[in-house]
């Protein structure tokens, strides 16, 4: 018990330092690779702080446990937009712009309805649809990269005395690779810092006899989303709130898409079995939960084009909530 709690505090240190150094690196990068920081958070930075999502998903398909990685997508969307959103949002009121509301938002709710449509045939999420998960997030990446460098530059081209883009001077290779050094530090620094607090808090839940598919639903979803959290905050204090709301928007992305969809490939490549997602009641119940969540802050990003302290509250009260409701089924 002792040195699962001693996994939870070095791994929540090492979780801040890598955030920071995450965060700083993402914020370089955009400008050297003229792209905005809200691109940067949907993707590259997205993809840093799922990787503990997408590593203990894989696992759990080839331990024959698909539930806890159904459990933990699930459970982690609604944290990233609950818990992770609401505390980002009191670190720093959250700026959202139209494409966050146009292109990210649409593709949070089309990917979680597409999902739904998938599962309603036959309750399962086959390798053939996993690979169409998979090309999708592929094709979202392209689009939003190419999208963000044409509008960056453009930009950059109107507030220079430069006549082409081509004369702006360029970041220097040296600096660059820095910079990517840095990220990676970072998400080094994320991946072992989850991945102790992960399999600590795991320890003790399992000690305690919660079911399997709650603890991906609770603990594990809560400390897989600790990297978003982090990171998120971090961005919210540094004034970098596109980076903020682009991680969270992109980290539920890229868990419907990428996680989803190549969990299921593994697992139906390994068992000949996809995953089965609407079989347990609990998911089925917290399936909903998570696609009530992702409406309800629509309003919320477009009301003022902000999402406030106030709305942050409201976000924390409701994760409580779904917690206060998650805890009797827990024995």
């Amino acid at each position: 018990m002792w040195y699962d709690v001693l996994k939870l505090v070095g791994g929540l240190v090492v979780l801040l330092i890598g955030g920071e150094f995450l965060v700083r690196g993402a914020s370089n990068m955009a400008y050297s690779f003229q792209i905005t920081p809200l691109v940067v958070g949907l993707t590259i930075v997205a993809f840093g702080t799922s990787a503990p999502e997408l590593l203990i998903s894989v696992q759990s398909a080839l331990d024959g446990s698909p539930d806890l990685a159904m459990g933990n997508v699930i459970g982690s969307n609604i944290c990233n937009l609950t818990l992770v959103l609401g505390v980002t949002a009191l670190v720093y009121p959250i700026i959202v712009n139209d494409n966050s509301i146009k292109i990210d938002w649409m593709m949070t709710m089309g990917s979680s309805i597409l999902l739904f449509f998938f599962i309603s045939r036959d309750f399962m999420l086959d390798k053939f649809e996993g690979v169409i998960f998979v090309l999708i997030l592929v094709i979202y990446s392209y689009f939003l990269i190419e999208m963000s460098r044409r509008e960056t530059r453009e930009k950059m081209l109107e507030e220079s005395d430069f006549d082409s883009i081509d004369e702006i001077p360029k970041v220097s290779g040296k600096k660059l690779m820095q910079e990517i050094g840095v990220l990676i530090v970072g998400a080094i620094g994320l991946y072992f810092g989850s991945e102790w607090f992960v399999g600590g808090a795991k320890g003790i839940a399992l000690d305690f006899g919660i079911d399997e598919v709650l603890v991906g639903l609770t603990v594990v979803a809560f400390g897989t989303s600790l990297p978003e959290l982090v990171a998120s905050s971090i961005a919210a204090y540094h004034r970098n709130t596109d980076l903020a709301i682009g991680n969270l928007l992109g980290s539920c992305i890229f868990n419907n898409l990428s996680i989803l969809g190549v969990t299921a490939i593994v697992n139906d490549t390994v068992s000949g079995e996809g995953v089965a997602v609407l079989q347990n009641p609990i998911l089925t119940r917290d399936f909903f939960v998570m696609l009530a969540v992702i409406l309800v802050i629509l309003p919320m990003m477009i009301s003022k084009r902000r999402i406030g302290r106030g709305e942050g509250v409201v976000l924390l009260i409701a994760y409580f909530v779904y917690m206060y409701f998650i805890m009797p089924s827990w024995g």
